[in-house]
């Protein structure tokens, strides 16, 4: 069974109603490359916590209207 990513996201979600604002044009905004970008919306790169409020701030949402943490369960 596939572990699901520590850190979700809403960004695709949020690029698209911002009138489709390319990962392009995230990753201009914020100071990384569209590789980031990305590997971000994947949950296949966490963010660090400077790119995660710099990505909150784009969309003028709180750092946690774009991203979500569920604690790993506990066997």
């Amino acid at each position: 069974m596939a572990k699901a990513p520590p850190i979700t996201n809403r960004i695709r979600e949020l690029r698209e109603s911002q009138g489709g604002m390319s990962q392009a044009a995230l990753a201009e905004a914020i100071g990384v490359t569209r590789q980031t970008v990305i590997a971000i919306e994947l949950g296949k790169y966490s963010p660090s916590l400077e790119s995660a409020f710099r990505i909150s701030r784009v969309f003028n949402l709180g750092i946690e209207d774009v991203f979500g943490w569920e604690p790993p369960h506990q066997n």
